[in-house]
């Protein structure tokens, strides 16, 4: 078994837009601005905000957070959302989910040009990905890609498998992994919460992605002997013996699964550092886009 280091594979790729960043400074050009919205006071929420943040100060991009409060309505944030559209100094902006239940989370994905939504998450960039257009690409989908492609892993042809469906990892992921392209070129199964042989089915998949927010839901006997293990999921678990009261576990039963597949991706480590950078990266290309 060897890990699929995500913070080394993303620091490799910060590296890259670093390089970028520079050129354009030397060109005499205006870096990428990032802007990110946080509602409310969720741990984990600004855990990801801030560690998004400390990725454009590494790399060189200028960054801007916005923070509302929880009980902000839906108006104030689809005004602050068409102010960021229209702000010319903006290259790209987040608005991290969850959002508190006042706010209907369709409609905001809705509302943030296509142009400036770096997180991939609108029906146009989606739709544009399907048809292998230009545009941005899911954060998380599009790191796992990077991540498979800069470890040298083979996927042509194989059996990949994807557990769970949602627009932000599952769906894209299939797409992206179906794809004539490298990674790509593999013949995509999706299972989900309705699937009757699940077991059966991750049992047989060459490359298995695990999106399905259940901690250690993947066990050792849904596990190919060799297959390659994306672990998505980021679950905080109590646990007393922590300072922070709590431990991070993915969707797979690492201590189970590990001597068992031929690569896996550790949590924390793996699949977070990798959608943080392909944000970076979907910033960057931002600046070309009209």
């Amino acid at each position: 078994m060897q890990l699929l280091d995500g913070k080394a594979t993303a620091k490799a790729l910060k590296e890259d837009i670093a390089v970028s960043v520079a050129e354009i400074k030397a060109a005499g050009g205006r870096v990428p601005h990032l802007a990110a919205v946080l509602v409310g006071s969720d741990g984990g929420s600004k855990t990801y905000v801030n560690n998004k943040v400390v990725a454009c100060e590494e790399i060189g991009f200028e960054s801007t957070l916005i923070e509302l409060s929880e009980d902000a309505s839906e108006e104030e944030l689809l005004a602050l959302v068409d102010k960021l559209n229209n702000d010319d100094t903006i290259d790209g902006f987040i608005v991290q989910v969850p959002l508190p239940d006042q706010i209907d989370e369709d409609k905001v994905t809705l509302a943030i040009h296509p142009r400036k939504d770096v997180d991939g998450f609108h029906p146009e960039n989606l739709g544009k990905m399907i048809l292998g257009l230009p545009t941005h690409i899911s954060a998380t989908p599009n790191g796992i890609v990077e991540l498979l492609k800069r470890n040298n892993i083979d996927t042509s042809g194989k059996h990949c498998v994807v557990v769970g469906r949602s627009n932000i990892v599952g769906t894209p992921m299939a797409i992206l992994m179906s794809r004539n392209a490298n990674p790509g070129n593999c013949t995509v199964t999706v299972v989900h919460s309705r699937t009757a042989n699940m077991q059966e089915i991750c049992a047989s998949a060459d490359i298995l992605v695990v999106a399905i927010g259940k901690p250690e839901f993947i066990t050792a006997d849904m596990v190919k002997e060799g297959a390659v293990v994306i672990d998505v999921g980021t679950t905080r678990v109590p646990d007393e013996s922590r300072p922070k009261g709590f431990r991070l576990t993915g969707d797979v039963d690492f201590e189970g699964v590990k001597d068992k597949c031929s690569y896996i991706t550790p949590v924390p480590g793996g699949v977070g550092p990798m959608t943080i950078a392909s944000l970076m990266q979907n910033t960057l290309n931002a600046i070309n886009m009209s």
